[in-house]
């Protein structure tokens, strides 16, 4: 595409997103800082699906959504990851988890051929919420559009809401409140 084309297309998608209603919940794995914290090898993908399903239950919970049945869509990586993937979905919601819960999640395995908007928009979306932790200072006008519909407690607080960052970091992303 030229650059005139792009910018429309990607002014019409930030307006198409801000203009839409949900809420969002991001977790973001610092993998350098875990390395330096954790003794032992942590696979940082099962990790940030622990820590997003325990976000996910608790923002099921502040709106009594927790004891529903939730489906988790994740997309397709190979026979073995997905395998792999699938036990560590299975050990977290069977209640090895920080919550020490038993989470009603259950797992759908897509395959990027299927071209589900929720993962086309969860591509899109990692992208900017990755960039905010890692440039925080650089313009970043996804993240500012993204950053509107993040979970928040009753404060407005997103930071351990719907914006986590593990390990916690002593500053906030970009534009976070």
């Amino acid at each position: 595409m030229n650059k005139e084309r792009r910018e429309v297309f990607f002014d019409d998608l930030n307006a198409l997103i801000a203009q839409a209603d949900f809420t969002f919940l991001a977790t973001v794995i610092d993998k350098y800082k875990l390395k330096k914290e954790l003794t032992k090898d942590t696979h940082v993908y099962h990790l940030a699906m622990q820590v997003g399903l325990e976000k996910l239950h608790h923002f099921l919970q502040s709106r009594n959504q927790h004891n529903r049945l939730t489906h988790i869509i994740c997309e397709a990586r190979g026979r073995v990851e997905d395998r792999a993937l699938e036990l560590e979905f299975s050990h977290v919601c069977s209640g090895h988890n920080s919550l020490k819960k038993i989470l009603p999640f259950e797992l759908i395995i897509a395959d990027k051929k299927t071209n589900s908007e929720g993962l086309q928009f969860a591509d899109l979306a990692a992208r900017p919420v990755g960039l905010s932790v890692v440039h925080p200072n650089q313009s970043n006008r996804a993240f500012q559009i993204l950053k509107k519909k993040f979970h928040k407690n009753n404060n407005g607080e997103t930071s351990g809401y719907g914006f986590h960052l593990y390990p916690v970091k002593s500053e906030k992303p970009q534009g976070s409140p």
